[in-house]
């Protein structure tokens, strides 16, 4: 049996509604990437575009438990937010303690922890159903990225989705291929977006379905990948 993207992926006919991203998110992650150029990563803040394809067909509408890695300023958690039904479980985990404060600030009712995506385990109710991510992977070394990933299989359930972007400048580079290893080494079905040329940097989008063991027991066949 061949697994296809398009299985586990809704192809929705326009992406969620997304509004334009006030000038104080990219001041706000601008002046972090400074601060922690390691840790955030990125100089500015992801645009709405790229906000409606990560959240866009991984059925986030009828999820019970959401997590979002990196939350940042908040611009795919506004989105995740307005797509999530009333008695989802949705936790925002994000290791900055400047940011930290601005997402409690934004969103009061938003369970936002403070910590490193490698424990998301201690933060959430499992199984969770859908990951969004926004880590910056090409700032890993090999050791986080690989903790970071294992600790997402970990949380997922077994139909569970994860979705997360990278730059496409960076996408020759050996942290970027590690880690598009990585992801193919993990998931059964991984797919690669066309490139978001409206962000800054432009990026494009990996989205993964069934945990690598969840795909074996089900299908009886090793990870593989579609582009």
């Amino acid at each position: 049996m061949v697994l296809r993207a398009d299985d586990f992926f809704c192809r929705p006919s326009r992406s969620p509604p997304t509004k334009a991203l006030p000038t104080v998110e990219n001041m706000s992650i601008t002046r972090e990437f400074f601060r922690h150029p390691m840790r955030t990563g990125a100089i500015a803040a992801s645009s709405a575009r790229l906000a409606g394809v990560m959240t866009a067909g991984l059925g986030v509408e009828s999820a019970h438990s959401v997590v979002e890695l990196g939350s940042g300023t908040g611009v795919f958690t506004e989105v995740l937010l307005r797509m999530l039904q009333r008695d989802a479980h949705f936790t925002a985990i994000e290791i900055n303690t400047h940011l930290v404060q601005e997402l409690r600030e934004r969103f009061p009712s938003l369970h936002v922890a403070e910590g490193s995506a490698e424990h998301v385990a201690a933060y959430v109710t499992m199984p969770v159903d859908v990951v969004v991510s926004g880590l910056p992977w090409t700032a890993m070394h090999a050791a986080p990225q690989t903790a970071v990933l294992n600790a997402v299989c970990e949380v997922l359930s077994p139909q569970g989705r994860f979705t997360t972007f990278a730059y496409a400048h960076t996408a020759w580079t050996p942290p970027a291929r590690r880690f598009a290893r990585l992801l193919r080494s993990r998931f059964a079905v991984v797919e690669r977006t066309s490139v978001v040329w409206r962000n800054l940097p432009p990026a494009y989008v990996y989205r993964a379905a069934l945990p690598v063991r969840s795909g074996l027991d089900r299908y009886g066949q090793p990870a593989s990948a579609t582009s």
